[in-house]
């Protein structure tokens, strides 16, 4: 089974409308998961703990997206 990793972050927003973060040192890392299920649900359990509070918001960012070892360079090494 190919391993997907996914990171499950969160915080307090400026604007609920926006997805910038109201102070950088003070955003959640729920943690690293194998597989987009497992971050689905650190993600949901996260979200109803702050529901009542609508600047916080929770994320699952892809971090297998980021590189691709197949390829000789990720999207991620084009930047630089």
């Amino acid at each position: 089974m190919t391993q997907r990793l996914h990171l499950v972050f969160g915080g307090e927003l400026v604007n609920p409308q926006s997805t910038q973060f109201a102070d950088m040192d003070k955003i959640d890392i729920v943690g690293m998961y194998p597989d987009y299920a497992t971050a689905y649900d650190a993600w949901k359990q996260a979200a109803q703990r702050t529901v009542d509070d609508a600047h916080m918001r929770y994320f699952i960012a892809h971090i297998h997206r980021l590189r691709d070892e197949e390829q000789a360079a990720s999207p991620t090494e084009e930047l630089g």
